[in-house]
């Protein structure tokens, strides 16, 4: 096992999440459809010096492999902005409140002026060859997480575009969407605190979780990123991008660990570059690492006042203080709670309505139907508040909905169990040596959907001592 300590291992995370419903520097939708091919057009990106004087070794490199970038723009998910033929809007107000409002949360010192910068991206993920982004928030003594492992500093938060998405490669040729590019991005940095790989997937989550409490964060796959900085002692520091599945992080850095022991082992150097998480947990070289000639002020862009936005911010409730209001309020589990906060579910509306369901069941049924038609979800819950039905049946009715089939309540009506238990006794008296579990099957094959199993159980244990 390695000794992490030993091996001077330092981690580092970046975490990229989507925000709003507007891009950030113009009006087109963040709703990622891609569904309507309206445009192309081919570009062919050179890299030149920044105001430093040099070339950004990055930018050097991509321009070295001479290839050409397709870009595809799809209806309401492109413009003329996206497309670089014209200058921006103002910045989306909405983004600009979330991330200062993300930035007072973390306890970031927050500037009085914003300055717009361009950030020169060589790979053709912009067809402008560059990314707009701004610093909203730096490092206080009180900007950090508790973690299981120590405090974990908040280095600063950027808002920032998006790039665009890779549709294919076909040799030379890249083919990129344009509707991710401009889609607001929060990105928030760490020290390199991180003491081990697993502590790295849980201060991913951790932050995960925080950003999420916010509304206008966007959810599903590929609206959260994370990137992994990581050296060890004689070895270089190495970014690490594209992670699919926060699971694979602590196996992908387990890797590169590995790897750069091989490489000190052989005698030679660890380079400083960009790397690609793979599926599998390796990693694949991308780029060489950039410098910061890829940084220059977009004039475009006037400087952005920020004490009128900030001093009126009010903070969300955090998820974690959400789900413990529901287990207070509602008796739930923290898994229930969790799970409705993250499949974004209004249990406080449900549970006022259908007061009759016990907030357990409700709960359950709640969080695996949520994706059921609202009118097919809802026709199941007045059964059960009415007490039309058991749980027992709500998916086979459910199955029937979806075929568009007439749903008869009367053939799943609760029995009377007072004569329930009339033939609990009798078949006691009967059959003495039948054990609970097989008086159970006999009366559930016989009333199968119309009376509760944990209602069964109880009755019977009642009459067989």
């Amino acid at each position: 096992m390695l000794d992490y300590k030993e091996l001077g291992l330092r981690i580092g995370l970046e975490i990229h999440q989507q925000i709003s419903s507007q891009k950030l520097f113009c009006k087109c939708s963040t709703q990622f459809k891609e569904k309507d091919l309206e445009l192309e057009f081919l570009r062919k990106l050179k890299a030149s010096a920044g105001e430093l004087g040099y070339v950004d070794v990055a930018a050097e490199f991509e321009q070295s492999r001479d290839r050409e970038f397709f870009y595809h723009g799809y209806k309401n998910e492109y413009c003329l902005v996206d497309c670089d033929d014209q200058p921006p809007y103002e910045i989306n107000q909405d983004a600009l409140i979330t991330a200062l409002s993300v930035a007072k949360l973390f306890k970031l010192r927050i500037s009085d002026e914003i300055i717009v910068m361009r950030k020169v991206i060589a790979d053709g993920s912009a067809c402008s060859s560059f990314q707009r982004t701004a610093l909203i928030g730096t490092e206080t003594k009180d900007s950090f997480i508790e973690t299981s492992l120590g405090k974990v500093r908040i280095t600063s938060l950027c808002l920032e575009e998006d790039a665009c998405k890779i549709e294919k490669i076909e040799g030379n040729k890249v083919y990129y969407s344009l509707s991710r590019q401009g889609i607001p991005l929060l990105e928030i940095r760490t020290e390199p605190d991180i003491k081990t790989p697993e502590h790295a997937k849980e201060i991913a989550e951790k932050i995960g979780m925080i950003l999420r409490s916010f509304e206008n964060v966007l959810r599903g796959i590929g609206t959260i990123r994370q990137d992994v900085n990581l050296s060890i002692k004689n070895g270089a520091r190495v970014e690490i991008k594209g992670f699919q599945d926060i699971r694979i992080m602590p196996k992908v850095i387990e890797y590169e660990i590995q790897r750069q022991l091989n490489i000190i082992k052989q005698g030679k150097k660890v380079e400083e570059e960009v790397r690609k998480a793979n599926d599998d947990g390796t990693t694949s070289f991308l780029r060489p690492l950039p410098g910061a000639a890829r940084l220059y002020p977009d004039t475009d862009i006037l400087a952005i006042k920020t004490q009128s936005l900030a001093k009126d911010i009010i903070l969300p409730k955090l998820i974690p203080e959400k789900i413990k209001e529901l287990q207070n309020e509602f008796n739930l589990s923290y898994v229930s709670g969790s799970q409705l906060i993250k499949q974004n579910i209004d249990f406080n509306y449900y549970a006022s309505k259908y007061k009759n369901i016990s907030k357990g069941l409700l709960a359950s049924t709640l969080i695996n139907y949520n994706k059921e038609k609202k009118e097919n979800l809802e026709f199941v819950l007045n059964a059960l508040n009415s007490g039309k039905i058991t749980k027992d049946v709500i998916n086979e009715i459910l199955n029937d909905l979806r075929e568009g089939k007439k749903i008869n309540l009367e053939k799943y009506k609760v029995v009377d169990y007072s004569q329930i238990e009339k033939e609990i006794k009798k078949i006691i008296q009967e059959k003495k040596d039948l054990s609970v579990n097989a008086i159970m099957g006999i009366l559930m094959s016989r009333y199968k959907g119309k009376i509760s199993g944990n209602k069964l159980i109880g009755l019977i244990q009642k009459y067989k001592k």
